[in-house]
């Protein structure tokens, strides 16, 4: 039976590869970004921006028009969407913290809270896309590495409370080649070297590697995942750098 999924951030590189696998895998997509992508006929999109802030409320009327949407049903809601300012603690703007915290955390709080109810029980399944930024972050990255980190307790915290009516998984990608990643390294063909080579697997991630993922674990069949972050980064997470 075809599925409904919802995912946020979906015109970007991971969340047309989200689409396009979810789509192959015969299930209706409602898409959500401030911008449409190209894709299939299977596709919904809704353009509206996840991090608007009405009162102490994110985006009611966006939430409104997904639950439209979905007609009743939700299956399968994938919080993709995410923003990454990047600066030193004691000089980025709380404007940043407050926008960064709005998309990262409390858009998806506020999504799980709203569709929880379309979701049939216990098969229901959120998929939060963290980072590895959650436990493994370097300088500039507070404001970023502080939201995924809340968003994989978020995940945790929702199994335990809620996992006998849903599941909650969180993936953490290390560098996706995505591009945005590429075009933050237009010029720089040796910094970008040095990153494929920090990770053992002398490569970035595909953006399809972590849509391939996600289908796996919104599958049926795996029930028994639920409360769990899945690491998805060829190795540097096991890595240490200091000298040899």
């Amino acid at each position: 039976m075809s599925r409904n999924v919802v995912i946020t951030g979906a015109a970007g590189g991971i969340g047309m590869a989200l689409i396009a696998a979810f789509v192959d895998a015969g299930d209706q997509v409602i898409a959500v970004d401030r911008s449409q992508g190209d894709a299939a006929p299977q596709v919904t999109w809704l353009t509206r921006d996840i991090a608007s802030l009405t009162g102490n409320e994110i985006a009611p009327a966006l939430i409104d028009d997904i639950i439209q949407m979905c007609s009743g049903r939700c299956d399968v809601l994938i919080n993709n969407a995410a923003i990454q300012h990047i600066g030193n603690f004691t000089a980025l703007p709380m404007t940043a913290w407050t926008e960064t915290l709005a998309v990262n955390l409390l858009a998806p709080v506020a999504l799980i809270r709203a569709l929880l109810p379309l979701m049939p029980a216990p098969s229901g399944v959120v998929i939060n896309v963290s980072s590895i930024h959650a436990h493994l972050t370097k300088p500039g990255f507070t404001a970023y590495a502080t939201s995924k980190a809340a968003l994989s307790g978020l995940t945790r915290a929702l199994a335990v409370e809620l996992g006998h009516r849903a599941r909650f998984v969180a993936i953490e990608p290390a560098a996706i080649e995505t591009p945005m990643l590429r075009a933050g390294f237009s010029g720089d063909p040796q910094g970008f070297a040095q990153l494929e080579s920090m990770h053992p697997a002398k490569r970035l991630g595909l953006p399809e590697e972590v849509a391939r993922l996600a289908v796996l674990l919104a599958a049926p069949g795996m029930e028994f995942v639920n409360g769990t972050a899945i690491g998805i980064d060829g190795g540097i997470a096991a890595r240490l750098h200091d000298p040899a």
